[in-house]
């Protein structure tokens, strides 16, 4: 039965190095991969809880992006500053945390209200990194105290290194995303800005009224059609093309 076991679990691992490795080279996205390290750290942790918070390039803050049970309401809005908390701590210094039993009652440690993992008794808390500079933190907890072996230390260790940087990766395409996405929006932004001055011109000389005046009228008319401006604004413009042509017709 022991021999059985002992190969058992070499097997298991060269299957997560291989499945890690082969991640660390695709074009999965944030999300995915971060269900991935959930995955990898309760296979190589056996934990009954595993949390992965991401330091927001923006505010430096840790948030929580993902975690084994559900946290629905917390996941993107549970943030600690780096630093703060057993979690901070490993983030700021970049160094393994491993509490066998007791865990609340370390030093570092930060209780979190409704956050039912800070009740359990072990944790072991490593970064993740890339090109040396830590990115965030897999958290795995145990309900009942827990000696973390070298093998799961190590093995947790390497998940941190080994996805930190495909992580680092996933969160400048989102970036890149993002910022494409701010782009077209004031593009688009400016196209209608366009349109409705242009409308707006045609009904003052229609109306013989001022420029104020007839951008409550296209507002009002707007709401009450219930019909975006943009396309309120395409359809003067239109028929007043439409009226020149006719007279030009003729």
């Amino acid at each position: 039965m022991a021999s059985s076991r002992a190969t058992e679990v070499p097997g298991s691992q060269v299957a997560m190095l291989r499945r890690i490795s082969s991640i660390v080279s695709s074009d999965l996205s944030l999300d995915e991969i971060l269900g991935e390290v959930i995955g990898f750290a309760v296979q190589a942790t056996a934990c009954d809880a595993c949390l992965v918070y991401l330091i927001d390039s923006a505010t430096g803050e840790m948030v929580l992006r993902a975690s084994q049970a559900p946290h629905a309401a917390d996941l993107g809005t549970l943030r600690m500053q780096l630093g703060e908390g057993v979690t901070g701590w490993v983030a700021e210094h970049k160094s393994v945390v491993a509490l066998g039993s007791n865990a609340g009652g370390d030093s570092r440690f930060k209780h979190i209200q409704g956050l039912i993992e800070d009740t359990y008794e072990a944790i072991l808390s490593v970064p993740l990194v890339s090109g040396g500079a830590a990115v965030g933190v897999i958290n795995v907890h145990h309900r009942e105290p827990h000696k973390h072996s070298p093998e799961e230390i190590a093995m947790a260790v390497f998940i941190g290194e080994q996805l930190g940087g495909a992580i680092a990766k996933a969160l400048l395409e989102d970036e890149k995303a993002r910022l494409l996405e701010e782009a077209l929006e004031m593009k688009r932004e400016l196209e209608t800005r366009k349109l409705v001055e242009r409308a707006k011109g045609i009904i003052q000389q229609k109306h013989g009224i001022t420029e104020e005046e007839a951008y409550l009228r296209l507002r009002n008319q707007s709401r009450r059609l219930r019909r975006p401006m943009k396309e309120l604004a395409e359809a003067i413009i239109l028929a007043e093309d439409l009226n020149r042509s006719g007279d030009l017709a003729e």
